[in-house]
């Protein structure tokens, strides 16, 4: 019995199933991802999504679907299905499906009179190749199976329209052909383990409509190309693999390749081991580096959310060691103690007011893992000192400290914090000034470094930063505490104090080191769980404030606004969690448990094994944003790994 679990009866429901999302990538930066009855509802959507070179490695949507056609005794049943403008579905190969399972891959069982016919696709790990391989279980007749792929070869934020430049030419490789739509694109090698007949028809279809696009208020109407279709015989028990990539292969081989793929990955029979094969989708491995992609389909990597993502993603499949290499592959790209807001963006900007804090935060975490002071220190302990001394001796006109050493932040028209949204080019939360978590995180990197330097015998920077500690405390609860209220004020400006109860001061609580007494972290965790806590995470802000907004709907400018204005953060969640348990020992674990179990629902909800980016703020708190998030899936992994300490 596999632990992510369908209704059988509600999969031929197009309500049920076309919201239900399946995603896989390579780890090197191509993916699939498709619905569970595989109508593509999004431009992102795709069975081959590649990284492509000549285009500044944006991502492409080279393969878009495949339709399978079974026929026996001339009579056809067309398993594919597409939605058409005006929501007219053709084929509607739904209706053949009986099961679908999901072990180390998901497998698509379908039933057409006396033939069952079962599909299970992979992506090659670390190659642009999809394989598909599909199983004639049952048949009674001589069966043939028909492919039509259907083509894309466009930018994933684009929308493909027929066109007299498209290039309707291919060349035949072994059991099977290749073909490239437009120039600059590699060829697509389609080829098959059999032998198989091509036959050229090709031809565009006019009009596919994309559901998510039409509600996120985006064009939504493509067109697509298709070449013409393989057909060959299959037999009963027998099994035969459909390959597309961006290189030929050796068809003899591709069942022993498929099954060495299958065996790679884990089963996900529960829900920490689904957690587990979410991880390891994000890791980007190159040639001496690695990165991790901020979430699927449509971001890149992220730094800060690469930071906060690390401690939670290696815990997840056990390897500190990946830590270790991605923080080298970001010091590359380290600049006068500061790191770039994405490292692979095609011109570097530094207008992230925490992630160098961030950074020292992941060694924290790493050294909990490592515990060898001396060699972590040798490691990074410089990069610390820079660091600290950038935001000390800041040369920055927008990154400061004030007279009791608290960091103040500000750029015109730019979001500094994670609260990064924007509407008509200015950040919907601007947080200027002296922000609680930044202010907190920078508290804990000075506390931490003391601590490593002292273990490792570093003297000098023990003499040069000891008195720092204590007036920073001091200037913090100064500035942030108020008794009055009860809790952390969000950012301070010119001396005027936001009192929008947020989450960024659960971080503060959450740290290694804070300034707070125990009764003050008591009574920030008390506010946060009444006005913010849900079984997704941190609301953004708390829901009787003026400017809450409890959806995310609409157009992409109200999205936008409401996407730091009271939508759930999943990733704020392990910090809560993280906090509560510090106070309350295992007198907590009953509420922190019910949170992160409430997620075991929502592994077959939105994206199946996956968490979202985001949540609406008000109830059901319907998944928003990407369908699968780095730090959201690592704020529960991070979160569950304290658990069970606690339970231990």
């Amino acid at each position: 019995m596999h632990y992510l679990q369908f209704d059988k009866e509600q999969l031929v429901n197009l309500e049920y199933s076309m919201y239900k999302e399946i995603l896989r990538s390579n780890r090197a930066g191509s993916y699939l991802s498709t619905t569970l009855n595989g109508c593509n509802s999004r431009k992102y959507h795709g069975l081959l999504v590649c990284p492509i070179k000549n285009f500044g490695g944006e991502k492409h949507v080279l393969l878009s679907s495949l339709d399978e056609t079974v026929i026996q005794n001339e009579a056809e049943f067309n398993l594919g299905i597409h939605r058409f403008k005006g929501g007219t579905y053709e084929p509607k190969g739904h209706k053949y499906i009986k099961n679908v399972e999901f072990g180390s891959i998901p497998k698509i069982t379908y039933r057409v009179g006396g033939v069952v016919l079962t599909k299970e696709r992979l992506l090659v790990e670390k190659e642009e190749q999809i394989l598909i391989k599909y199983t004639l279980e049952e048949a009674h007749s001589p069966t043939t199976l028909r492919l039509k792929p259907f083509l894309a070869f466009r930018n994933i934020h684009q929308l493909s329209k027929a066109n007299m430049f498209v290039n309707t030419k291919y060349k035949k490789v072994k059991s099977g052909i290749k073909t490239k739509l437009y120039d600059g694109f590699p060829e697509l090698h389609m080829q098959l383990s059999n032998n198989s007949d091509f036959v050229a028809v090709p031809d565009w279809y006019y009009d596919i409509e994309y559901i998510k696009e039409l509600h996120r208020g985006y064009d939504y109407l493509e067109d697509l190309f298709v070449p013409g279709y393989f057909e060959f015989s299959i037999k009963k028990g027998e099994s035969i693999i459909f390959a597309a990539g961006l290189k030929e292969v050796n068809p003899l081989g591709l069942k022993q390749r498929f099954t060495r793929e299958q065996n790679k990955r884990g089963g996900k029979e529960t829900f920490t081991s689904s957690l587990e094969h979410a991880a390891h989708q994000f890791v980007l491995h190159g040639k001496n580096t690695a990165d991790i992609i901020a979430g699927f389909p449509w971001y890149n990597s992220i730094t800060r959310q690469t930071f906060i993502s690390l401690p939670g993603l290696c815990l997840a499949f056990n390897d500190p060691k990946l830590c270790e290499k991605i923080l080298d592959s970001y010091l590359k790209y380290f600049n006068d103690g500061f790191f770039p807001d994405q490292v692979n963006a095609s011109e570097l900007t530094y207008n992230s007011v925490d992630v160098s804090l961030w950074f020292i935060w992941v060694v924290q975490q790493y050294f909990k893992k490592k515990n060898d002071p001396k060699e972590l220190w040798a490691l990074y302990g410089e990069a610390i000192k820079r660091i600290l001394n950038a935001y000390r001796n800041s040369t920055s006109e927008y990154i400061n400290l004030n007279k009791e050493g608290l960091i103040v932040a500000g750029k015109k028209n730019t979001a500094l914090t994670w609260m990064d949204s924007y509407v008509h080019g200015n950040p919907v939360v601007q947080r200027a000034g002296m922000a609680v978590e930044v202010n907190a995180l920078w508290f804990n990197a000075i506390c931490f470094a003391l601590d490593m330097a002292d273990m490792a015998g570093d003297t000098a920077f023990i003499d040069e930063w000891k008195q720092m500690c204590n007036s920073v405390a001091k200037a913090f609860l100064k500035t942030f505490w108020s008794e009055g209220h009860g809790y952390l004020a969000d950012v301070v400006y010119n001396n005027h104090a936001d009192w929008a109860v947020r989450p960024n001061m659960v971080i503060a609580v959450a740290m290694d080191y804070t300034p707070l007494s125990i009764e003050q972290q008591k009574q920030v965790l008390s506010m946060a769980k009444r006005k913010l806590l849900t079984n997704r995470g941190l609301r953004s802000l708390s829901p009787d404030h003026l400017r809450y907004k409890g959806l995310i709907a609409g157009g992409p400018e109200e999205r936008e606004s409401a996407v730091h204005m009271g939508a759930v953060y999943p990733w704020l969640i392990q910090f809560f969690v993280e906090g509560y348990l510090k106070i309350h020992k295992r007198g907590g674990l009953p509420l922190v448990k019910q949170i992160i179990e409430s997620f075991e629902d929502e592994m077959t909800e939105n994206c199946i094994g996956n968490i979202s980016e985001m949540y609406d703020g008000n109830p059901p708190h319907l998944g928003k944003g990407t369908i699968s998030q780095a730090w959201s899936v690592a704020g529960i992994s991070y979160a569950a790994n304290l658990i069970q300490k606690y339970n231990e």
